[in-house]
């Protein structure tokens, strides 16, 4: 396996920071850089920031574009008989929040491979400690293979 570049180091770390409760010490580890590293990379980045930002789960935007998708439905069904059909703009944005549930429904990110490690993980060392941390270097290993 190739070894990573600094960005994919950070862009993992990133990811590490704002989807789990890792200290800086332990993403360190994991990312094979120094805690200052991590520091310094979080207090540039305004990861701390980012971090309380990201609080819509991927199901709470779907449901905000079905909710859009029905509403813009809506829209169209109470205009006049003969009319009840989109207009361009109408079609346009129909299209386009149709194309993104799709996306949304079917592409799994990384992100998505690490929020569902990350439950993991959770589960298992409740479970067996031990064996989440011999799992632990599979799945970090797993997410650098998709990295590079």
């Amino acid at each position: 396996m190739a070894e990573l570049t600094n960005e994919q180091k950070k862009d993992w770390a990133k990811m590490l920071y704002t989807k789990e409760t890792l200290t800086q010490a332990e993403i360190a580890e994991r990312v094979g850089v120094s805690r200052v590293t991590v520091n310094n990379w979080i207090n540039k980045g305004n990861w701390e920031q980012l971090k309380t930002s990201v609080t819509m789960t991927r199901e709470e935007q779907l449901k905000n574009q079905y909710r859009q998708l029905a509403e813009l439905n809506e829209a169209i069904s109470k205009k006049p008989i003969g009319q009840r059909y989109p207009n361009t703009a109408e079609a346009d944005t129909i299209s386009k929040i149709t194309n993104a549930i799709k996306k949304m429904e079917t592409e799994v990110g990384l992100s998505d491979i690490i929020s569902v490690f990350t439950d993991l993980l959770k589960w298992l060392r409740a479970y067996d400690p031990t064996q989440a941390k011999e799992i632990t270097p599979l799945l970090d290993a797993y997410v650098k293979s998709k990295l590079s």
